[in-house]
């Protein structure tokens, strides 16, 4: 396509004929692959002849295109744009982007972002030439610009920085000492100071080039930055407009010199902090320029004293300066003489209500409220900044400034109570009760104060709940909720607080119920007696969601969590209308999540948030089966869509709320089964880091209605799984860790489907074998050999036959006897460590016992038979040891309170490794529903690749499968008796290789057969005299 065909096809693209506007733009979309097509758009940008709208579209079409086909987005992916199109671009774009008009700049330059992160430096080595060139005529703008791009590329490969500061910082040193002696600079020349700086700053934020270790080099840099720190801001040329004023270039020359200067003390401030190569670098900024800066900063600071302005990130990033200064002595020492006035006329103005907060209290309460508790926000705050500065200088210089600044307060408390309402200093009291929320953690722990504080809130936080100042009666709720912990020694003043805090979240103002609902969350906590609030539940929840409806906050619901978690199975009654107004306020929070071209709406963090209550309401409920049912209809849109890629933010929420559906209701619903579909997709197409998530639904599925999963064609499950698992396992490109689920659904689908899929065991055999071959980790090996055990215990006869077919029996009985052998030089085992494995070996091997001796011969038998004795000895000291744990009352989800292998020294011969398998103690045992609901929350991968941990599973080993109503033991002995019964040769042939250590090991398993024999005969009749009480 011509240039001048081109243009017209842009020219229609502006059309108002909606008719022409799709045909140019069809059109455009048709050639946008053609040879030469970029740089005829290129061409017309630059035309100055050619129409400005038509300039403009060809620049949003050239930036759009770039940014979608520069860089193909997959590795193996080829360039949609020919090497020839790429190359007339790079040689001709630097110099355009100087011609064109800023409107066309702007477009250039992200094209330009786009570029340099792709080629530079591989394909544009000229580039940092270009850069390097143009900084030494007197047009400097854009090659600074264009070095901050290339500094910010090299962030992730810092090798190349060095070069680029080597090369270009001293014609940047030069313009810099020429731009600082201009006579009355004007804003411009602001704009150029700030962007050498922005370059600095990219060029020692993650680590200092060795150039700058150069004492005069550094000095140069140093003398000039103190300049710009000490240099007053032009008052002329300022704006008006707040906004507009805190932007103003030479505002941002000063963040940029403090942003540096505060970077450079954190890097070098603190001599203990310093490797041996910087530590002399260190001494010489402490002493030359850190109290310096301090001595400018203070200065600087003073400023908003006496009633100036300066940005509320200046203020912030001074702050952070001085309060880092606090711990260091000669910095505190130079301090001290000013900390009086910094603390009482600088930082507590800054922590009280001020115009500004009022403006935005009356004008927008939802930005009020957004604000409040954002955390980006508080990274820019000047009252954050102060909270943390008296927060420091407490915890490091208490003894000398807590009781001094407690007695500013009380006095601002007296003053305020003594004063008639029309006198009454509001927004100090308010900066009081800031301060004393601030230090709730140290006035808590502190005598006298500690004593003191349930008088101080009754005296002065509780009367405020009655303030005629709305942002009074906020911070009293938020005040009270930091409080709410202490051991009130007047029950009704707790009871007082909490009233007044539901109260609060009726106010009229929005602020006031935000603060009260988070208060609500601490008194919850605190609350022993419930019945403070049962009374008034259904009141608080229609409060609760008429107020997210108006506001999207993830702390919202952390408090509905809290409640939730609190009542438990009381909130079965109102649990389907928490879940339908949940489910509601998630599809709002993603609607906005959506909207919102940022990312940062807060939206799609309240998101997962109403995803996480609902999944704590399903808990609660979750001894209440016919509740899900009717919960059923709510949630599944929510998963249904999130199981798909639309949903890969909250997928491990969603993936939760699934867990407990198709675990807890009563049966699986087609509607559901509707679920795993999705769910294969999702894994083999983005979602392998979820496949420990999602292996807990697909085991429910299979293990909760097994016959649907057997006799379903359309579609048919089992070619599902199958060809999931024989993917994601043949994959070579997958880590060890990555497919640890796969054989774990093998062996869920052996145990639930025993007898019933014959066809599948040479596959998954195979396949599992196949991938045990070139398997490097321990966990990964185990669970493959589990495989091979779960066959056999399914069919013997047909796994042994299966393997002898493929050739590899000898191969994998070989590898499974020398890792059940294999111990650490504490004696501990190596591989097989927890309950749950060592049981599905004894069962596997338990099973190859009555095999005919054409299949198993004598000596097979025997090791077989020994290694059967010996993992049962193994299991017998586990489950007693996890046993004894318990009823010394410790923690058994405690992971703080599991030995290593490495810890356990105590000499012990027997295969003792208990200490770190207390989790799977209770494995024998049916398993308690509620358990089962908190640990389904903890289906995540290990967060360790250490091998040589046992800390290392996770939590799906407690499922609940075919297997925990299996005795090992029961078993092991029942099959020995079937032996004996129906080939007595065999037996006695058998029992005559057994030497006495084994002959003693197979009577006592024997005996403690008879015994849990007796054991679990008891736990049945507990069990149905238990459930006998519940019915009647």
């Amino acid at each position: 396509m011509d240039l001048q065909r081109l243009a017209v096809i842009l020219q229609g693209a502006l059309s108002p004929n909606p008719t022409e506007r799709k045909a140019a733009e069809e059109s455009l979309n048709q050639f946008q692959y053609a040879p030469q097509h970029l740089v005829r758009l290129l061409q017309i940008i630059v035309d100055g002849n050619c129409d400005m709208a038509v300039r403009q579209v060809a620049s949003i079409s050239f930036k759009n295109f770039v940014a979608r086909n520069w860089a193909p987005h997959d590795p193996g992916e080829q360039s949609k744009i020919l090497p020839g199109d790429k190359e007339v671009v790079r040689q001709n774009i630097l110099n355009f982007v100087t011609q064109v008009p800023p409107l066309l700049r702007a477009q250039l330059g992200e094209c330009l972002k786009t570029i340099i992160n792709a080629d530079y430096p591989e394909q544009w080595p000229t580039l940092l030439h270009w850069v390097k060139h143009n900084l030494q005529d007197q047009q400097w703008f854009d090659p600074l610009a264009l070095l901050i791009l290339v500094l910010f590329k090299s962030d992730e490969e810092r090798m190349p920085v060095h070069y680029i500061v080597e090369e270009t910082f001293p014609h940047l040193l030069n313009i810099f000492n020429r731009l600082v002696q201009i006579a009355n600079p004007s804003v411009e020349v602001a704009d150029l100071i700030k962007l050498i700086c922005k370059i600095f700053w990219s060029s020692i934020y993650l680590e200092i080039p060795k150039q700058l270790f150069n004492p005069n080099v550094f000095n140069a840099w140093m003398v000039l930055f103190l300049n710009m720190l000490e240099r007053p801001v032009p008052v002329e040329g300022q704006p008006v407009d707040p906004d507009q004023r805190k932007s103003w270039g030479w505002w941002k020359v000063k963040k940029w010199t403090i942003h540096i200067l505060n970077r450079l003390y954190t890097r070098f401030g603190d001599l203990k902090l310093q490797n041996p190569d910087n530590k002399a670098f260190a001494q010489m900024f402490q002493k030359n320029y850190a109290g310096k800066i301090l001595e400018c900063h203070l200065n600087l600071l003073n400023v908003i004293r006496v009633g100036g302005y300066l940005p509320d990130r200046v203020i912030n990033l001074i702050l952070q300066y001085i309060s880092n200064s606090i711990s260091k002595s000669n910095m505190y020492s130079q301090l001290q003489p000013r900390l009086d006035v910094i603390l009482f006329e600088i930082i507590f103005p800054l922590m009280c209500f001020n115009d500004n907060d009022q403006r935005l209290w009356e004008e927008d309460p939802h930005e009020y409220v957004r604000k409040g508790y954002d955390i980006i926000e508080d990274l820019y705050s000047p009252r954050t900044a102060a909270m943390d500065f008296v927060s420091e200088l407490v915890r490091k210089r208490g003894k000398e400034n807590l009781q001094k600044f407690l007695l500013f307060i009380v006095e601002v408390f007296k003053r305020y109570d003594e004063a008639a309402a029309e006198y009454k200093l509001y927004r100090q009291k308010d900066g009081a009760l800031l301060a004393i929320g601030a230090l709730c953690d140290r006035l808590k722990q502190t005598e006298p104060y500690k004593s003191e504080l349930e008088h101080m809130l009754v005296q002065h936080v509780f009367p405020e709940f009655r303030s005629p100042m709305g942002h009074l009666r906020a911070k009293a709720a938020w005040v009270a909720g930091q409080y709410a912990h202490i051991n009130f020694s007047d029950p009704n003043n707790f009871r007082k607080a909490l009233h007044s805090v539901v109260t609060g979240m009726r106010d009229v103002e929005l602020p006031v119920r935000v603060d009260s609902v988070f208060a609500l969350r601490s008194f919850v906590e605190a609350c022993n007696d419930l019945d403070e609030i049962r009374p008034i539940l259904p009141q608080l929840l229609d409060e609760f969601f008429k107020l997210m409806n108006e506001v999207e906050n993830e702390d919202l619901v952390f408090t509905l969590e809290t409640i939730v978690d609190k009542f438990g199975e009381e909130m079965a009654p109102y649990a389907i209308g928490l879940c339908q107004n949940l489910a509601a306020a998630f599809w709002k929070c993603m609607n906005s999540a959506e909207a919102d071209e940022e990312g940062d709406d807060p939206g799609a963090l309240a998101a997962v948030g109403c995803l996480r209550a609902i999944s704590t309401i399903l808990e609660s409920v979750s001894r209440l089966p016919h509740l899900f049912v009717h919960i059923e209809p709510t949630l599944l849109p929510i998963m249904q869509r999130m199981l798909t890629t639309d949903g890969q933010e909250v997928f491990e929420e969603v993936l939760e709320i699934v867990s407990y559906m198709t675990f807890f209701s009563p049966t699986i619903s087609l509607e559901m089964w509707s679920l795993w579909p999705l769910m294969m997709e999702a894994l083999g197409d983005w979602a392998i880091d979820f496949f420990p998530n999602i292996l807990v639904p697909l085991d429910n599925y299979i293990s909760r209605s097994t016959a649907h999963f057997l006799t379903c064609k359309e579609p048919d499950y089992q070619q599902s799984l199958w060809n999931m698992i024989s993917s994601l396992m043949g994959d070579k490109n997958l880590e060890d860790g990555d497919i640890e689920p796969a054989p774990k659904l093998i062996q869920v689908v052996f145990q639930n489907c025993r007898g019933q899929v014959d066809h599948w065991v040479e596959p998954y055999l195979r396949i599992s074998m196949e991938r045990l071959r070139r398997t490097e980790k321990p966990r990964l090996k185990c669970l493959l050999m589990e495989v091979v055990a779960d066959a056999l215990y399914y069919n013997s006869f047909l796994a042994l036959s299966i393997l002898q077919k493929l050739n590899i029996a000898t191969e994998i009985f070989s590898l499974w006897f020398q890792m059940l052998q294999q111990t650490k030089r504490n004696g501990m085992r190596t591989n097989f460590k927890r309950e749950h494995e060592k049981k599905v070996c004894c069962l596997g091997l338990t099973s190859l016992l009555p095999l005919p001796a054409d299949q198993l011969p004598g000596e097979a038998l025997e090791r077989v038979f020994k290694s059967t004795l010996d993992l049962l000895v193994a299991y017998k000291d586990q489950v007693a040891e996890a046993a004894k744990e318990e009823e010394e009352g410790e923690d058994d989800d405690d992971m703080d309170n599991f030995q290593t292998d490495d810890e356990d020294d105590d000499g012990d011969d027997s295969d003792k490794d208990m200490g770190v398998d207390a989790e799977e103690g209770d494995e024998a045992e049916s398993l308690n529903l509620q358990k089962l609901a908190a640990r389904a929350k903890a289906f995540r991968p290990a967060e360790s690749d250490d091998e040589d941990s046992d800390d290392d599973f996770s939590d799906d080993e407690d499922l609940h499968s075919p297997i925990d109503d299996v005795d090992p033991f029961v078993f092991f002995v029942d099959t020995v008796k079937a032996l004996q019964a129906s080939d007595p040769l065999r037996f006695q042939n058998l029992s005559q290789t057994l030497n006495f250590q084994y002959q003693a090991i197979a009577n006592g398993v024997a005996q403690h057969a008879e015994q849990r024999r007796l054991e679990i005969e008891k736990e049945k009749l507990a069990k149905v005299t238990e459930a006998a009480a519940t019915a009647s």
